[in-house]
């Protein structure tokens, strides 16, 4: 946050004005909002599209909408959609092509705006969401090789994160240190109060952010609201659904490659790939050729894939990883222990979403802790 900005409070009629102010900027707001029986990520247009007073129960392979007490705006934990669906599409056009007298014209999208996307404003990231896409900016935004089209999208979104003080049966965050309160990477950070009337306390974090407040009615926030925020996030870190031992978990995963628990998630793992199409760091894709009858027109299109489909891993000859034992084993030690020798960082940023939306409810913390145990035990019997 820039030093010389203090926190605001914006009331409950502010956030109209907020959604108002983005409207009027050129932004399309993305947020939560209750579909289909669970809260998802759509485009919104006023405050009354987001999901006030509703909560959520989710354990592992459980999810169920509840009625609140109160009309909190973001009184949720993570929902099944992540904001990479807005960042990297599930199926994005490559370039199309088409035959004529002279040859093949091919055309190929410009940016986000040739989709109709234009710039969008995400309202109520969370602090592990803002985590997950510091790690896609790695994955696509750094180093030798990066995705123009991320690039693009991602510099022209505006990001409004809210502090999270409802955390989820299967929220470990704190665990990995990624919530859950947003340290960085937004414009804006929002901290709801319910007690003494609805307001948000507001975090400035950029001066694209700082430009966007000034628009809308605010005051100083007092020293008591800033402890009250404060409090409620110190509380939500101790009411974690789930944890996790982080430490050495290169090491763990590198040693126990052949360790008997590999078999036992097996026999219950589906290779339905949920967790991975709900996971906000996954990234694997791959591309299909499409052509209409007369051999005219052709399309390339790049869709979302994953490591848990055996086609996935084909080469000639056959699948790679032909047995869903070396599939779980590949996510789960590429996730928390190979992705820190690729990018610097774990693959896992705690939100919990592999966990509820497993439909057998294979739960990764409960697995590290079985790995650590044996190994702990054959440690012990040396």
């Amino acid at each position: 946050m820039p030093a010389s900005i203090a926190p605001s409070v914006v009331d409950r009629d502010g956030l109209d004005a907020l959604f108002q102010v983005l409207r009027d900027t050129g932004y399309r707001v993305v947020g939560p909002t209750v579909r289909d029986g669970a809260i998802v990520l759509d485009e919104l247009t006023t405050p009354a599209d987001l999901p006030l007073g509703v909560g959520e129960l989710q354990d592992g392979g459980t999810y169920r909408l509840r009625r609140r007490d109160d009309r909190a705006a973001f009184g949720y934990a993570a929902g099944p959609q992540s904001w990479r669906r807005f960042l990297t599409p599930p199926r994005e056009l490559l370039w199309r092509a088409s035959r004529s007298s002279e040859g093949f014209a091919v055309e190929e999208p410009t940016g986000p705006a040739t989709e109709g996307e234009g710039r969008l404003a995400f309202i109520g990231v969370r602090a592990c969401d803002l985590r997950a896409m510091e790690v896609q900016d790695r994955v696509f935004g750094d180093g030798a090789f990066q995705d123009p089209r991320y690039a693009s999208r991602r510099a022209g979104t505006l990001i409004i994160a809210v502090n999270c003080t409802e955390p989820g049966g299967t929220c470990f965050c704190t665990s990995m240190g990624t919530g859950p309160r947003a340290e960085a990477g937004y414009d804006l950070a929002l901290t709801e109060i319910l007690d003494g009337g609805h307001r948000f306390i507001v975090d400035v974090g950029t001066p694209a952010g700082a430009d966007i407040l000034a628009s809308v009615p605010n005051r100083p926030a007092g020293a008591g609201e800033t402890e009250e925020a404060a409090g409620l996030v110190q509380a939500a870190a101790g009411r974690m659904g789930r944890t996790m031992d982080s430490t050495g978990l290169q090491e763990l995963l590198a040693t126990t490659l052949e360790h008997p628990r590999w078999d036992t998630v097996a026999e219950r793992c589906l290779s339905c790939a949920n967790c991975t199409l709900v996971c906000p760091t996954c990234f694997c894709s791959t591309v299909e050729d499409t052509t209409d009858l007369t051999g005219d027109h052709a399309e390339r299109w790049r869709r979302w894939d994953s490591c848990f489909t055996a086609d996935f891993s084909f080469i000639h000859g056959g699948s790679v990883r032909a047995a869903t034992k070396s599939r779980y084993r590949q996510w789960l030690t590429h996730k928390l222990g190979t992705w820190h020798d690729q990018f610097g960082t774990s693959g896992c940023v705690g939100c919990g979403r592999c966990i509820t939306w497993c439909p057998v409810g294979i739960d990764l913390t409960e697995e590290i802790a079985a790995l650590r145990l044996r190994a702990t035990d054959e440690r012990s019997d040396r």
